[in-house]
């Protein structure tokens, strides 16, 4: 009736199989889709600033976000993902303003918006 089952499991190998079962069946996509229409919950998350490095306390943040999405999905929200990358501006600038030796908004507007944007920019895509 019941096939044996080995006390030798290798559990890595049966997460892969599990996530590639997922992945080729699309069950998350599907887990989101299903719920459209149903009351909606959002969480945003982002990096503590677009600039920064994420450091090793950042995972219990990223486990509650997680924890908290997969309950509401369990009690029926339509809960999709959303990434809040363009929410942290505020310490770029800053960073930036530093780098340059800049102290206020009148020295951007000398060096030029359009530049100091620029250099915002590329401050978050060259971490």
């Amino acid at each position: 009736m019941f096939e044996p089952v080995s006390s030798r499991v290798n559990f890595p190998q049966n997460e892969e199989k599990q996530l590639e079962f997922w992945k080729q069946n699309q069950i998350f996509e599907k887990s989101v889709k299903n719920r459209e229409g149903k009351p909606r919950f959002v969480l945003y998350e982002g990096p503590p600033t677009a600039n920064g490095n994420p450091g090793i306390h950042h995972v219990l943040a990223r486990a509650y976000k997680d924890i908290i999405t997969r309950y509401k999905v369990m009690k029926g929200y339509y809960a999709p993902r959303i990434a809040g990358w363009d929410t942290h501006g505020l310490p770029v600038e800053l960073e930036v303003e530093k780098q340059l030796g800049f102290s206020g908004k009148s020295q951007i507007e000398a060096y030029g918006v359009q530049q100091f944007n620029a250099k915002c920019r590329d401050s978050v895509l060259n971490i």
